[in-house]
């Protein structure tokens, strides 16, 4: 499986925010034995906490109920899942490979490396232990560390397209475009279908004004069109180069698409507002503010354009919620402040 762990941005790569373990996805609070509520209440959970009371000695299916667990986000029961599949059968890399994503995702990096040289350590050819800690390594911008688990991955198998992608992503990260390129390009090259690469590849030659940027857009949105992304990404191309038609074009097919995506009416409002087309810009940010209620900036922006409008007490009522929901954002404070309001 490729990274999934890589989300995807208008231009410029943001490693992923993860949520951490004393608020995080699903129940935390609740017990950790197999009498919790969750083990009873869902029928695949419930059936393979019985083969579990019949043989508790079998690792594998502790394994496969944390997994189950993972996907309807009870990390907590997973965790401990997990390291009672390890602990039962210490041949297996995968399971101490588990824990360690696992840790991940909730940002324990210490643990979650510490678990990974532990599936190393076992399987020392396992390339998949190799390349998550390297992702670790690339998360902690410990370059060297990264490049030398990259390496032995590739001194191994020389085609090897995560690899490469990887790379790809430690020289991205140290704003060496032109070896981000050379390797998200050989990925490519080795796995033409690598959707991951072919993406950074748009977003890097989007970057560079380069127009084959919409090529490799076009190409990721061929292989997975439920991902409207590279959609999208073709209208940020578009918008900064000033062709502001064919950008709305590109973001009115992205919200026929998924019209809960909000970054296309965020730069739909915002290019409606640089042709003074005012009403038509608030009514994007005001479709915002019913997908996303509890977004400050819909909410700013809304009321901009009813203070642009001579509406004064729409716009303090906006800017009002705004504040309220990000006490911090300084936009609204000043526009209150303007207008005279507190």
């Amino acid at each position: 499986m490729k990274y999934a762990w890589i989300k995807y941005f208008p231009i410029v790569f943001g490693i992923i925010l993860f949520i951490g373990c004393n608020n995080h996805k699903g129940n935390t609070a609740t017990g950790s034995n197999d009498t919790d509520p969750v083990f009873s209440s869902t029928p695949g959970l419930k059936n393979i906490t019985e083969q579990i009371t019949k043989t508790p000695n079998d690792a594998s299916l502790y394994f496969e109920r944390g997994r189950l667990l993972h996907k309807i986000q009870q990390d907590t029961l997973a965790l401990k899942d997990y390291k009672k599949a390890a602990a039962l059968d210490t041949t297996q890399a995968q399971y101490m490979s588990a824990v360690a994503d696992l840790l991940f995702e909730n940002k324990d990096i210490t643990g979650s490396i510490a678990w990974i040289q532990k599936a190393i350590n076992k399987d020392p050819t396992d390339r998949k232990a190799h390349l998550k800690i390297a992702k670790l390594f690339l998360y902690m911008k410990n370059y060297p560390s990264a490049f030398s688990e990259i390496n032995i991955v590739m001194r191994k198998n020389v085609y090897d397209p995560e690899a490469y992608f990887l790379k790809g992503m430690v020289y991205k990260d140290m704003k060496d475009t032109a070896k981000a390129i050379s390797n998200f390009e050989t990925a490519v090259q080795v796995a033409p279908d690598y959707r991951e690469a072919i993406i950074q590849l748009g977003v890097l030659f989007s970057a560079k004004k380069d127009p084959i940027a919409l090529k490799y857009f076009d190409n990721a949105y061929r292989i997975d069109s439920a991902d409207v992304f590279p959609v999208y990404a073709k209208g940020v191309f578009y918008q900064n180069s000033n062709d502001y038609p064919k950008a709305k074009e590109e973001y009115k097919k992205c919200i026929f698409r998924n019209n809960h995506y909000v970054d296309a009416y965020f730069n739909m409002g915002y290019m409606l507002m640089q042709e003074d087309s005012t009403e038509k810009a608030l009514r994007q940010y005001d479709i915002v503010t019913k997908i996303d209620p509890i977004n400050p900036t819909a909410y700013y922006n809304r009321g901009l354009c009813n203070e642009l409008l001579n509406k004064p007490k729409e716009a303090v009522a906006d800017y009002r919620q705004a504040h309220g929901l990000d006490t911090i954002y300084k936009s609204p404070i000043e526009a209150l402040k303007r207008l005279g309001a507190k």
